[in-house]
Order: C-alpha cells, then sequence, then structure tokens
C-alpha cells in the first residue's frame, strides 16, 4: 500500500504536471461527488482548509450548520490515466469534518472506520473481497442510457458473443494503471452483464476500491459509446446485479476463520460470526438493498437470495461458504447488490458479525438443501425467514433492530430512513407501464 506525505504530493503533482486535483467523497447514498481544485491550492487542501457546504448534500446538514472541511487521505492519491498527459488530472479521497476537527457523523466513511475501531480493539482485521456486477448498454442518439444491447452472451462466453469484451478489457487496464490488483474479470450470465473482481484488501481500501471502480467503469464505458449501469434489476427478465461480499477476520495476520481440526474447517469464531450476520441480516437489508429496484433481484429464479441462511455447498441462501480453507476461508454474503454504499454496508456486516463473535451466538445448522427448487409452502413449513420483499419492509426492520441503528448512529439512520421512506411513498404512487399494459383495456 502506497503512503505519501505532504511533501510526495506536492512533489509529484509538480514533476507529472497535474493542474486539477479532485476530492472525493461518498454521501451517505453511496454517490461520489467531488470539489475540484487546481494545483496552486493544492497545500490548502493538504492542511485540511477545503470547505464546501455541506447543505448541498442529500443526507448531510442543515443550511445553519453548513460548513464542511474535506480531509484528504494522502495515501488514495491516484493520477487519472484517461485525462490529458499534459496537465493531468488526479484525485484523493476525502473523510468529512466539522468546524474545529471534528469527524462528521454522517460520512459513511467514517461510520467505517468508527467500526474498524473496534474491531482493531478486539484484535482483529477485516478483509473483505467484493464481486462488482453491472451492464453495460447502448445510449440513444442523443447519448442518454437506454436498456438496450444486441449480444445474447452468457456465463463465461468471449468475443464475438461477447460484445462487451474490449470495454471491460479497457476498464481492467485502467484499474490496473491505477494500482488495483485484478483476480478476474468476465462476462456474467445476462446479456450484457459483467463481473470484475479485485484482490482482497483491508475493508476500508476495499471499499475505497469500490467507489473507484464504478468511477471507472462508468467512465471508460462512455469512450466505448457504452452506459454502464450498476442498478441492481435493470430488466424483468434476467439475472440482476449484485455485490457479493467475502470477508474474513484476521489476529496477528492469521485467518481467525480457519480451524483445520474441524470436520468443515471452520472455526468457531467463524460460526458466532454467521450468526451475527444471520441475526441482523434483515435490518441490513436497507444498506445492502437500498433502492426500491433492489428487491425485484431478491426473488426466486434468478440466483440472488431469499432466505435468511448459510451453507457450505450450494449458492441459493444468504451465507456461503466457498470451497477454499487454510488462510483462504471466508464468509461470502450474497445478498448486497451493486447500488450499495460499499462502507456502510461493510459496517454493517463487521458489526453485526462482531457482535456474534461477542455474545457467542449460535450459528443454525447449515442448508445443505436447494431454495431454489423448494415451494414457498415448503420453505414457510421449514421456519426459514425471508429477507424483506420490499424497501418499506427493509425500513421497519432495521427500525426493529436498535443494534444496527447504534453501528450507523442517530444521523445517519434519521437521513437515510427518511429518504428512503420518500423514495417508497413516490414509487407506490407512481402508475407503472405495467399497470397500464394490464388493467388500461380491460377495465
Amino acid at each position: 500500500m502506497k503512503k505519501y506525505t505532504k511533501q510526495d504530493i506536492m512533489d509529484i503533482v509538480e514533476e507529472e504536471d497535474v493542474r486539477f486535483i479532485r476530492l472525493q467523497f461518498t454521501d451517505i447514498f453511496g454517490t461520489f461527488k467531488n470539489v475540484a481544485i487546481t494545483a496552486s491550492q493544492l497545500e490548502k487542501a493538504l492542511d485540511n482548509k477545503c470547505m464546501f457546504d455541506g447543505s448541498s448534500i442529500e443526507g448531510y446538514v442543515r443550511i445553519e450548520e453548513s460548513d464542511m472541511y474535506l480531509y484528504p487521505d494522502l495515501d488514495t492519491f491516484e493520477i487519472f490515466p484517461w485525462r490529458p498527459q499534459n496537465g493531468k488530472v488526479a484525485r484523493m479521497i476525502c473523510d468529512v469534518y466539522r468546524p474545529h476537527g471534528v469527524p462528521f457523523e454522517g460520512d459513511s466513511r467514517y461510520v467505517l472506520k468508527r467500526v474498524l475501531k473496534q474491531a482493531a480493539a478486539m484484535g482483529y482485521s477485516f478483509n473483505v473481497g467484493p464481486e462488482c456486477e453491472f451492464f453495460l448498454f447502448h445510449t440513444d442518439e442523443d447519448g442518454r442510457p437506454t436498456t438496450i444491447t444486441h449480444e445474447r452472451a452468457s456465463y463465461f462466453d468471449m468475443a464475438p458473443l461477447d460484445l462487451g469484451e474490449n470495454a471491460r478489457r479497457d476498464i481492467v487496464l485502467t484499474l490496473e494503471d491505477m494500482g488495483f490488483e485484478i483476480e478476474a474479470s468476465h462476462h456474467e450470465v445476462a446479456p450484457a452483464q459483467h463481473e470484475i473482481d479485485f484482490r482482497y484488501d483491508n475493508a476500508l481500501k476495499t471499499a475505497d476500491n469500490v467507489m473507484t471502480l464504478k468511477l471507472v467503469v462508468k467512465t471508460i464505458a462512455k469512450r466505448h459509446g457504452l452506459y454502464a449501469s450498476f442498478m441492481p434489476k435493470p430488466l424483468t427478465s434476467v439475472d440482476g446485479s449484485g455485490m457479493h461480499i467475502n470477508m474474513s477476520l484476521s489476529r496477528n495476520g492469521e485467518n481467525i476463520f480457519a480451524d483445520p481440526t474441524s470436520p468443515d474447517g471452520l472455526s468457531q469464531e467463524c460460526r458466532y460470526f454467521i450468526a451475527g450476520l444471520i441475526k441482523h441480516a434483515r435490518a441490513m437489508s436497507i444498506f445492502t438493498n437500498p433502492l426500491v429496484n433492489s428487491y425485484k433481484r431478491l426473488v426466486p429464479g434468478y440466483e440472488a437470495p431469499v432466505q435468511v441462511a448459510w451453507s457450505s455447498i450450494n449458492r441459493s441462501p444468504l451465507i456461503r461458504i466457498p470451497a477454499a480453507r487454510g488462510a483462504s476461508t471466508r464468509v461470502e454474503f450474497r445478498s448486497p447488490d451493486s447500488a450499495a454504499n460499499p462502507y456502510l454496508v461493510m459496517a454493517v456486516c463487521l458489526a453485526a458479525g462482531l457482535d456474534g463473535i461477542k455474545n457467542k451466538l449460535e450459528a443454525p445448522n447449515p442448508v445443505n438443501i436447494n431454495f431454489y427448487e423448494m415451494s414457498d409452502e415448503e420453505i414457510q413449513e421449514a421456519g426459514f425467514v425471508s429477507l424483506p420483499r420490499d424497501l418499506k419492509e427493509a425500513c421497519q426492520a432495521l427500525e426493529e433492530d436498535d443494534f444496527i441503528q447504534d453501528v450507523l448512529g442517530e444521523h445517519v439512520v434519521k437521513k437515510y430512513v427518511d429518504a428512503k421512506k420518500k423514495e417508497w411513498m413516490e414509487y407506490s404512487r407512481e402508475v407503472s407501464q405495467w399497470e397500464i399494459n394490464e388493467y388500461l383495456y380491460r377495465i
């Protein structure tokens, strides 16, 4: 991992002819924002004196307390490889602070840092590897996004079936230029759907990388005349886009989820961690699946989880334990989608798992049956709990879980839930094309 000083940054900016620096930060809904400065203002920014109007950002603060400051994380400094080579553009990811050096409680990066600090106090480091999926669609004659694609490729197909292969290759090469270690990239199951997996790392760096990946994917796709969408379910009849989260805890460099003496290779701490995820999964859904559209992905028949359960041999439950053991032992949480704020997703996943460890929660028995082949009646008779069916139910689940509310803090919970309730109300009163098609001509 790069380690920069202020002087290092100033030297690189001068030597590389960097003219603009984007000070990036993420709002609570997972949208990348930035304030752009010229190189002449760099020293001021490095001294944490760059101010912006927080009242203009949804979910932040009221106008009477609007002054916010950006504190750049020096180690996130990168020069954008797709920008001009004369007068280059760079970026730094920032934490958001109130005046007088107080971290802003509504900064999702700070929320994750706070939970990571709790894990560190227990002797743990938290490593995460995401699987980021997205669609590449055509644009119309005005450059606006559509859901049109001419390809019919599926899982692991290659050109000429995979019409997005060239764009995906350029995306991967750009990410590597920015320091990513890409483990795999491939066409996904749905036409025009793609996945890029980068190497696991500590949770904070991984969340930063997810935000950077989204920016790079959209930027390079546009250069290919395509529109990259991280919408969870843009098309009704195909699989949606997930962001599966692979997690492990380490102590003194050793993966504590591994236990070679147990029959399945899993430690008791791993089982406790799983139990915590299961206990809080429904309340976490509003963050792992943040949109009205998210819940159209979490339906039977499209390889997305619906039931809150775990397994080490099949992919249908919420939690899967991949086959690798030893240092590679990990827990795969399969409900998050690609619209989620990665900082909040990783914060609630870690906090829920730590709750399981602290309180030695007992995980239920693993499920070795395929939920996709079970009827609703069979699932109900077996007593399995389901994830929320829609955004309204997800809001209610969060309001019933005091622990997850405490993890996020009062500011984030109130701003987030208020916005999501408004989103649900707006959706509920909107007349959809389905209703027109279903009712207009026969009622």
